[in-house]
């Protein structure tokens, strides 16, 4: 297969389902005359015009209720946030009208509508840009979200998403969108709430998503030269929830680590966590460790970012907690 970057396979996507459905069109800031910020759309205005892909003011909740709209009304809209940083301007329009406007209508009104861009900590960008904003989305009845950590997922999820009539919050990472893979040239789409196992293992379960799913796997790598066989699971939808597959591999191994690099309090490791502990309790031979961003605003400073962040090493050391007891 050949190997693309993720930011290549986000662009395959979008420009496969815009040439396979003219309802399908993309709405943001500098997504058109830009190719984006982070060129994800490059190449789409020239072979789509101004109507499929329209530049918008710096009004995130004017365009994503203009976006919302027009899902109401038959058209298929990805809004793009430069930053889901940013998206909180608009979470007004997407919590209460996006994530609701099926259940009020009595399900006669459909939302296709994705929400998507870059989500979590970079560098060098403090506490109001460097936010990982999805325990906001997941915490909300009626989105659909997703965190691809491959360009192979990305593509297919997308694909996903922007079939679907439920709106959906789709996370990438700007770190992430280099990130080479293999992307098959045929079409596929990815199912949501369809977990996978990276690795497979018997010592303990080490769960993730989206961009720290890199750390878990190197962290899986170092725990092997231990001796110690980690079975790696990539939650990839995060609502809808694959919660058998977690169970599955958590009734293996009596031990579970999850890592967010979203805050610890509400977040999607502490839920997991909790469902772990109450579904699997009579396996569990130690309690869940949870590795998260530390509980503060993200510093500027380089070395205190890194610091505040799970890590290869936060993981190691909350694996060995669960083995050993430490």
């Amino acid at each position: 297969m050949p190997v693309i970057s993720y930011r290549e396979a986000v662009r395959q996507a979008l420009d496969e389902e815009m040439a396979r459905d003219e309802n399908v069109f993309i709405m943001g800031e500098e997504v058109g005359e830009y190719n984006g910020a982070y060129k994800v759309t490059q190449g789409l205005l020239d072979k789509y015009g101004p109507e499929r892909v329209r530049d918008t003011p710096i009004t995130e909740e004017g365009f994503a209720g203009i976006g919302i709209g027009a899902a109401m009304v038959g058209m298929r809209p990805v809004v793009e946030f430069m930053t889901f940083n940013f998206a909180f301007m608009a979470i007004d329009q997407i919590i209460n009208n996006a994530a609701k406007m099926r259940h009020m209508s009595g399900g006669q009104i459909a939302l296709p509508i994705v929400f998507r861009g870059p989500n979590g900590p970079a560098e060098y960008l403090s506490s109001q840009h460097s936010q990982a904003c999805q325990t906001f989305y997941v915490h909300c009845p009626g989105l659909q979200v997703v965190a691809p950590s491959t360009p192979y997922d990305a593509k297919g999820l997308l694909k996903t998403a922007i079939r679907g009539n439920n709106p959906v919050i789709f996370l990438e990472a700007e770190l992430m969108y280099s990130w080479q893979g293999e992307v098959p040239t045929e079409e596929y789409l990815i199912p949501f709430g369809q977990a996978a196992v990276r690795r497979e293992g018997n010592d303990v379960t080490l769960i993730g998503y989206g961009k720290p799913m890199k750390l878990v796997e190197n962290a899986a790598a170092l725990l092997a030269e231990e001796g110690v066989e980690a079975e790696v699971i990539d939650l990839r939808s995060l609502r809808p929830l694959d919660e058998q597959a977690v169970y599955r591999s958590v009734r293996k191994t009596n031990r579970c680590v999850i890592v967010d690099e979203s805050w610890p309090v509400c977040s999607v490791a502490s839920y997991v966590g909790w469902l772990v502990s109450k579904n699997c309790f009579d396996v569990l031979d130690a309690p869940v460790e949870c590795v998260t961003s530390e509980d503060v605003p993200m510093p500027y400073n380089h070395a205190l970012e890194l610091a505040v962040q799970p890590s290869v090493e936060k993981i190691v050391s909350a694996a060995r907690r669960v083995l050993y007891k430490e």
